[in-house]
């Protein structure tokens, strides 16, 4: 279990800096304020980062609906690096940390209601680093970066994260497959059922491949106990029989959603 956190930030990101200057007032966290973008490897000193035992990614979201959204999720390119990282490569992460800090958005949101959805979001982006991590952050316009309020619901829910996490070796680990970048079926998982998820490969990363699947697996923290599906997500018949295909090629059980119980 994570004992040291480190929470990083950009200078430049107004999100980032909103929420790091509410945390700071939860207690003596360490930060790690960076002058580049944090989705890029080279803004960060490595070896700096290497001393903690989980990295947290404090940052701003941009959409192109400009929705108001606080989101998780797990860094790393199934197939491209169009926006920092390495092509084909994910980052560690632990699927039950980040279920508990989903949990605990959504429990600081109801505290502290604001007109902002919750989501987790297809693992995508930079940075590549050896730690394992999770990105939260504020979306999805300037407005949004700025408001205090939303820096405070983020800045409690990483707090109360790291202060109460316990594993729970009850809470079933998988990684998801299917379905678009917003999880919405994936998001009652995190907070209604068993199952705590790690990474997810959306429908638009399809194809599925050997690499991915293994680079799921090894980039869990957790040992994976299976794959879980977004059947209606996953395409055309043809395209399922593929997945299931390459699942069974790497000895990866799967469920549907409709399989897990709630």
């Amino acid at each position: 279990m994570p004992k040291n956190y480190l929470i990083v930030a950009s200078k430049n990101d107004k999100a980032g800096v909103n929420i790091t200057t509410q945390l700071s007032q939860f207690g003596n966290y360490k930060f790690y304020l960076v002058d580049g973008e944090i989705i890029q490897t080279e803004s960060l000193d490595l070896n700096k980062i290497n001393q903690y035992d989980y990295i947290i990614f404090a940052s701003c979201h941009k959409s192109e609906k400009k929705e108001k959204t606080l989101c998780i999720h797990s860094p790393g390119n199934w197939k491209e690096a169009k926006q920092g990282g390495e092509n084909k490569k994910i980052c560690k992460t632990s699927a039950l940390f980040q279920k508990f800090m989903f949990e605990k958005l959504n429990e600081v949101l109801q505290e502290h209601p604001l007109e902002y959805q919750t989501t987790i979001e297809a693992t995508h982006h930079g940075p590549l680093i050896e730690k394992p991590c999770s990105f939260i952050e504020i979306g999805s316009t300037e407005t949004e970066w700025k408001d205090s309020r939303a820096g405070f619901v983020v800045a409690k829910t990483i707090h109360k994260a790291i202060q109460e996490f316990k594993e729970n070796p009850y809470h079933e680990i998988a990684f998801a497959i299917g379905g678009p970048h917003y999880c919405p079926n994936f998001n009652k998982l995190q907070l209604n059922s068993n199952v705590a998820i790690s990474h997810m490969i959306p429908q638009y990363m399809l194809p599925l491949t050997d690499e991915m699947v293994k680079e799921a697996v090894k980039k869990t923290e957790e040992e994976v106990d299976f794959a879980v599906l977004d059947w209606k997500g996953l395409g055309n018949a043809e395209s399922r029989k593929q997945i299931l295909e390459i699942l069974d090629k790497n000895y990866i059980n799967h469920k549907k959603i409709s399989e897990v119980r709630n």
